[in-house]
C-alpha cells in the first residue's frame, strides 16, 4: 500500500510543477501588461506637457555622451593591449635574467610613437590616440603615488641608522659624484637641449640630480635574484640605494620648490617641507606606530584600509599644496607604517599586484608616449646621448667604488657596489617625468635620459655576472658592517 502511495506521490510532483509554473508565467504577463498599459496612459498625459527650453550647449541628440563612451572603450582597450603587452615583455626579460620592470618600461615605449608610431601609425592612432593622454594621465599619477607609498612601506630606516660611517660615506659619494658630473654635463647639453626659458641653474641642478638616482626596488630584485640580498655586500647595496632614494627625492623636492615659486618663494617652501616632515615623524609616526600595533590581532579591515587611504591621499595633498610633488608626500606616509608589522604584509598583500599589473604599465606607456627616440635624429644628437650614459655611469660606478674603496672593501666587492648603484629603471622614470612636466627639460634631453636609464639598468646584471663570476658568493651574512 506504502509503496502505491509513494508511486502516486511521483507522479502528482510534477503535476504541481506544472501548475506553478503556469501560475508564474500568468503572474509576469499580467505585471507586464499592467506596467505597459500603465506607461502608455503616462505617455498620453505627458504629451500636453511642456518643459524649460534647454540650453544651446545641451541639446537633445548632442554627442557628448557618445565621445565620453568612445574614450571610455578606448582607455579600456589601451589598458587590455598595455596590460598584456608589458607582461609578456616582462616574462621575456625575466627568461633573460633582466628585470622584469625594464621589459615592461620598454613594452610602453614600443608602443608610443617611437617604435609602433613609426611602423604603423594607424593602428597607433586607434589604439592610444593623443586624446586619451590627459585620461592615461591621471591612471599613471594615481599608480605612482601607490607605488611609492608601498616603497615606503617597504623601507626599513632602522636598517640605515645602524650601519656604520661606509654606508653612508658611499652612498653619499654614489650622489655626489654623478651630482658633479651631470652638473658639468648641463654646460654641453644646455646650448643644444635646452631653451632659453629655463635658467641654467635649474637646468644644471636638475641633470645633475637626475643622474644621482638609484632604483631602490630594481637592484632588491637583482640581488634577490642572485641569493646576495642578505650578504654583506647586498646590504651595504641596499642601504646605500635606500639612502640615495632619500636624499635624491630631497634634492628633487628643492629642485621643485625653486622651480614653483622661484629663488623668492624657495625659502617658505622649503620651511613648510621641514615642517610638514618634522610632524609626520614626530607626531604622526608614533600615532601610526600605535595604530599599527592596535591592528595586528584584527588584521587589515576595510575600515583600517580607509583609514590608511585616507592617510595617504590627504598626505600627498599637502605635499602638493606646498609644492614638492605628491609623491613625496606618499613615500613618507608609507615609512610611517612599520615595515615588519602585519599591517605593512596585509597592505603589500592587497596592494602589490594591482599596481604592478595594472597602474606601473599604465605609467609606462604614458612615459612610452611622450618618449619620442626620433627626436635623436642625426649623429650628434647620439653622441650626446652616449655622453649622457658615459657620465652617467663613470659617476656613479667611480664615486661608490672609490667610497668603498677608502672605507676597506676590497676590489670585488668594491667593483661590485659600483656596478649596483648604477641602477636606474623606475625612479629615473618618474624624475624625468617630473622634469618634463615643469619644462625644465625638453622632449629631446627627455627621450636621452630615458635611455640612459634603460641602458645602465640592462647593463647591471649582465656586468655583475662578469665581475662576480657564476660561481661566486659572498656568503657572509650582514650582521655588522
Amino acid at each position: 500500500m506504502s509503496g502505491n502511495g509513494s508511486a502516486a506521490a511521483r507522479l502528482y510532483e510534477p503535476q504541481v510543477e506544472m501548475r506553478t509554473r503556469i501560475k508564474s508565467a500568468a503572474v509576469y504577463a499580467l505585471m507586464f501588461g499592467a506596467t505597459l498599459i500603465g506607461f502608455l496612459l503616462i505617455r498620453q498625459n505627458g504629451k500636453s506637457l511642456h518643459a524649460p527650453e534647454p540650453a544651446a550647449s545641451a541639446r537633445f541628440g548632442t554627442t557628448g555622451t557618445v565621445v565620453q563612451l568612445e574614450v571610455l572603450l578606448h582607455i579600456l582597450l589601451a589598458l587590455a593591449l598595455i596590460i598584456l603587452f608589458a607582461r609578456l615583455l616582462g616574462l621575456l626579460f625575466k627568461f633573460i635574467h633582466q628585470p622584469p620592470v625594464i621589459g615592461e618600461v620598454i613594452a610602453g615605449i614600443l608602443l608610443g610613437p617611437s617604435f609602433l608610431g613609426r611602423l604603423a601609425p594607424e593602428a597607433t592612432a586607434y589604439l592610444l590616440p593623443l586624446s586619451l593622454a590627459p585620461f592615461l594621465s591621471v591612471l599613471a599619477q594615481v599608480g605612482i603615488l601607490l607605488y611609492m607609498f608601498l616603497v615606503g612601506v617597504e623601507f626599513d630606516a632602522t636598517s640605515v641608522r645602524k650601519k656604520t660611517h661606509s654606508a653612508i660615506m658611499v652612498s653619499h659619494a654614489s650622489i655626489m659624484a654623478p651630482f658633479l658630473m651631470g652638473a658639468a654635463l648641463s654646460l654641453i647639453l644646455y646650448p643644444r637641449v635646452s631653451s632659453a626659458d629655463v635658467p641654467f641653474p635649474i637646468f644644471a641642478l636638475f641633470l645633475g640630480v637626475s643622474m644621482s638616482v638609484t632604483a631602490f626596488p630594481v637592484l632588491a630584485r637583482i640581488l634577490t635574484d642572485r641569493s646576495i640580498h642578505k650578504t654583506e655586500l647586498g646590504v651595504m647595496a641596499l642601504t646605500c640605494a635606500a639612502v640615495d632614494d632619500v636624499t635624491a627625492w630631497c634634492l628633487l623636492a628643492f629642485l621643485v620648490s625653486i622651480v614653483h615659486a622661484r629663488l623668492g618663494g624657495a625659502i617658505l617652501t622649503l620651511t613648510m617641507t621641514l615642517l610638514f616632515v618634522v610632524v609626520m615623524v614626530l607626531i604622526v609616526r608614533p600615532a601610526a606606530v600605535k595604530w599599527t600595533a592596535s591592528q595586528e590581532l584584527k588584521g587589515l579591515t576595510r575600515g583600517a584600509m580607509t583609514v590608511i587611504c585616507v592617510g595617504l591621499l590627504v598626505s600627498s595633498l599637502i605635499s602638493e599644496y606646498i609644492g614638492i610633488h605628491a609623491i613625496f608626500g606618499a613615500f613618507l606616509m608609507g615609512t610611517l607604517i612599520p615595515h615588519e608589522s602585519a599591517v605593512a604584509r596585509q597592505i603589500k598583500y592587497k596592494l602589490e599586484d594591482l599596481v604592478i599589473v595594472l597602474f606601473l604599465p599604465a605609467y609606462f606607456a604614458f612615459t612610452g608616449m611622450r618618449t619620442q627616440v626620433g627626436l635623436m635624429s642625426g649623429l650628434d644628437r647620439w653622441v650626446l646621448c652616449g655622453a649622457i650614459i658615459l657620465f652617467a655611469s663613470a659617476g656613479k660606478f667611480g664615486g661608490s667604488f672609490l667610497a668603498a674603496r677608502l672605507t676597506g672593501s676590497g676590489w670585488r666587492e668594491s667593483t661590485s657596489l659600483g656596478i649596483l648603484m648604477n641602477t636606474r629603471g623606475l625612479m629615473e622614470l618618474i624624475v624625468l617625468n617630473i622634469g618634463l612636466d615643469l619644462r625644465v627639460i625638453s622632449p629631446v634631453l627627455f627621450a636621452m635620459l630615458v635611455t640612459m636609464a634603460i641602458v645602465t639598468t640592462l647593463a647591471t646584471a649582465p656586468i655583475l655576472h662578469l665581475v662576480v663570476g657564476p660561481k661566486f658568493s659572498y656568503n657572509k651574512e650582514a650582521t655588522s658592517i
